[in-house]
């Protein structure tokens, strides 16, 4: 099981906070299939939100326990029936997706964060706007412009 620093784990539940949860656990429990899909989506995503249904705190608990044990994960936080679990990408994975990163990076370009992705998304949004704003300004009428107000100003000069 790996321990967290205070600062590590505060960072944690603050990227946790926006997270849905990704698996839930019910009345069997812990079961094999349970925990190799909380496996499959650590590997995913490292940082995950797990719901546990009709169990009492102390079974929460022990069951935080004995999954970050079995799995290599690091218990972040326990509120509710919320549990929120992070661990590292393992290696072997990492390195079976380079290649299809180095076929993706020959081509057009894409986001690698759903951050990158929004900032860009903003980014064309502004644009988009700006222009917008642009063509109206220029298809306004000369009366509207500057000398609207003093006489003499307006169209047949």
């Amino acid at each position: 099981m790996i321990e967290l620093t205070p600062a590590q784990r505060r960072d944690f539940r603050a990227r946790a906070h926006h997270l849905s949860p990704v698996v839930t656990v019910a009345g069997n429990g812990l079961t094999p299939t349970v925990v190799a899909e909380i496996d499959r989506s650590l590997q995913a995503h490292e940082l995950i939100k797990v719901r546990v249904q009709g169990a009492e705190r102390e079974q929460r608990d022990v069951l935080m326990g004995e999954l970050c044990a079995s799995l290599g994960a690091a218990a972040v936080q326990h509120i509710g029936n919320i549990l929120i679990v992070w661990r590292p990408r393992r290696e072997e994975e990492k390195k079976a997706a380079q290649p299809a990163a180095a076929k993706r990076a020959g081509g057009a370009a894409t986001a690698k964060s759903a951050a990158a992705f929004a900032a860009a998304a903003r980014r064309a949004a502004l644009a988009k706007a700006s222009a917008e704003k642009r063509r109206t300004a220029s298809r306004t009428s000369p009366a509207r412009g500057r000398n609207a107000g003093t006489p003499g100003s307006g169209r047949g000069r």
